[in-house]
C-alpha cells in the first residue's frame, strides 16, 4: 500500500518556491503535506496533493521538472514514542528509511508520517504487523 507524492525540482534562488506555490494556488490545487529539502544549487519540494494526475499535468504545462513517487503513509499516535515505535519496527526488519516528513491531520490524537523506503510492500507489511495504521491516498486528501 502506498501513497503518491510529487517531487518538484527547484533552483535554489529567491522566488523559485513562490513560483511553485503561485501556480498551485492559481489552479486551486490543495496541498495536504509539504516538505522542502535543499542543496546549495537546487531544492526538492515534496508534496501530497488532492489531485496527483491533474497537478502533474499543470506542473508539466508550467515547465516544472517533477516526478511522482510512491511513499508509505501511516497514522501514528501523537504522543511521545509514537514515531519511535514505527522506526523500531522498520529497523528490526532491516527496512531503510531514505527520508520522511510529518504533518498533522484533522484528528489531534494522530499525526501522519510519510516514509520513503526502497520496498513499500515490505515496509507496509512490517508496519501493519506492528499494529501501526497505514493511511491511504483518499484518507490523506480528504483530511
Amino acid at each position: 500500500m502506498s501513497v503518491k507524492q510529487i517531487s518538484v525540482f527547484l533552483e535554489n534562488r529567491p522566488g523559485a518556491l513562490l513560483g511553485l506555490t503561485r501556480v498551485l494556488a492559481e489552479k486551486q490545487i490543495d496541498m495536504r503535506a509539504f516538505s522542502l529539502a535543499e542543496t546549495s544549487e537546487f531544492g526538492i519540494a515534496r508534496i501530497i496533493v488532492n489531485d496527483i494526475e491533474g497537478t502533474a499535468a499543470v506542473l508539466s504545462e508550467e515547465g516544472f521538472i517533477h516526478s511522482i513517487t510512491p511513499v508509505v503513509a501511516v497514522s501514528i499516535s501523537n504522543t511521545p514514542g509514537g514515531l519511535n515505535r514505527a522506526l523500531t519496527a522498520l529497523s528490526e526488519a532491516q527496512v531503510n528509511v531514505e527520508y520522511m516528513y510529518a504533518f498533522i491531520g484533522g484528528k489531534r490524537e494522530s499525526a501522519y508520517m510519510i516514509f520513503r523506503v526502497a520496498d513499500d510492500a515490505k515496509a507496509s507489511e512490517v508496519l501493519r504487523a506492528a499494529g501501526i495504521q497505514l493511511a491511504e491516498q483518499e484518507e490523506i486528501v480528504n483530511l
